[in-house]
């Protein structure tokens, strides 16, 4: 039996074309949780939550989303921080849904989400896309040059 992480990658081109899709772009939330490596750029709309803090402000985050489809999560390379804080999030939101289910409150927090990594993270994304304004904000060229 082999371990299965809850939540599945998805590369930088095919957020990209989510991230274009009006349909899919409102039910879609980049969650990044990048630390002070957040200045220089991050993809347009996405909310910081600092893997430093991640955990504390886990329990709102999956309240505050509990209405999206999909949820990305990355951080600068998406090796550590991006992947834990997606496993931090997925075992919230179960919890959630598990409580809202014994507490017969309906499926309320119980809306299926699928909960993605972005491969590579922001470190793959921002330069490949940082001349597109749509998918890239707060570009700053000269942080980039000593990453």
């Amino acid at each position: 039996m082999s371990f299965q992480p809850p939540y599945k990658y998805i590369d930088a081109d095919s957020l990209a074309s989510l991230l274009k899709d009006p349909k899919t772009k409102e039910k879609l939330v980049v969650v990044d949780v990048r630390d002070d490596d957040f200045e220089g750029g991050n993809i347009k709309g996405a909310i910081n939550v600092p893997s430093s803090n991640f955990e504390n402000k886990v329990a709102d985050l999956v309240k505050a989303l509990q209405h999206k489809d999909k949820i990305v999560l990355h951080c600068a390379l998406s090796q550590q921080r991006g992947p834990k804080a997606a496993r931090i999030y997925s075992e919230a939101k179960q919890a959630d849904t598990q409580k809202a289910d014994s507490a017969l409150e309906g499926n309320e927090l119980g809306i299926s989400q699928e909960i993605y990594v972005l491969r590579d993270g922001f470190g793959g994304f921002g330069p490949k896309f940082k001349s597109d304004l749509d998918l890239v904000e707060n570009w700053d060229e000269e942080a980039w040059q000593y990453r």
